[in-house]
């Protein structure tokens, strides 16, 4: 949801950054990697109670994977390997987050409560891979009440407020079992018509306004002529033929 409303004005606001950015060097799989690593000591910190803690590591761990696509943009480096590369990272530090919290319940709560932000997890990459599947049949299925951006905004919520962190992963879970269905119907429906399908659908209907356009041609064509027609009839030449 929040990547369909705000990508573009945060896209705007983050260019700046990114032509800052391109002077040191950087390239975005650096900032992609340094994401990752910030991610790492984030879920240590999460799995051994210190939630604020892990909390700064979060937004810090966020701010690479914002200001990657940034620098991308300002170097012109954009590529299929560097989109491929960070949405790969982007499944690890999910995982590594989410199993942070879950070693945090194991070790404070109890072992059955471990298993919510697993199954947060798991719900999560079913998600994630409905739309990779949907874009590579050349469909679409972005959107859903609880995107990644979503997910990790109530995670520092949760982690800022750790008496919040148990109802916000249950309600992170419904929410995300939403989305699924928001984005299987949707994927459903756009496939409902086969593309090959949708392309001869598409040809007869270019075929049937070439021949209304080729129709309206020979009328026009036979309006045109009319006037002509009419003057030569009854003028007979010297040799008793009508003129044409």
């Amino acid at each position: 949801m929040f990547d369909g409303k705000f990508r573009a004005p945060v896209d705007k606001a983050v260019t700046p950054l990114g032509n800052g950015l391109r002077r040191t060097g950087l390239t975005p799989d650096h900032l992609t990697a340094l994401g990752l690593l910030v991610a790492v000591g984030a879920a240590v910190a999460i799995g051994f109670g210190e939630l604020r803690l892990g909390l700064v590591l979060v937004v810090l761990a966020a701010l690479p994977d914002l200001l990657d696509g940034a620098l991308a943009k300002a170097t012109s480096s954009s590529s299929q390997r560097g989109a491929f590369f960070d949405s790969t990272i982007d499944r690890f530090t999910d995982a590594l987050l989410f199993g942070g919290v879950a070693w945090y319940f194991a070790s404070d709560e109890s072992a059955h409560m471990a298993m919510l932000p697993f199954a947060v997890m798991a719900l999560s990459s079913v998600i994630s891979y409905m739309r990779a599947k949907a874009e590579s049949l050349g469909l679409d299925a972005k959107g859903g009440l609880m995107e990644r951006a979503e997910r990790i905004i109530a995670l520092c919520i949760g982690l800022l407020f750790p008496v919040l962190l148990i109802p916000i992963l249950w309600a992170m879970l419904g929410l995300i079992a939403i989305t699924a269905v928001q984005r299987f119907v949707k994927v459903w429906k756009q496939a409902a018509i086969a593309p090959v399908t949708a392309q001869r659908i598409e040809l007869r209907r270019t075929r049937r306004q070439n021949r209304r356009h080729i129709r309206t041609e020979r009328r026009r064509t036979r309006i045109a002529r009319g006037p002509r027609a009419a003057r030569g009839v009854g003028r007979v030449g010297r040799n008793g033929f009508r003129r044409d």
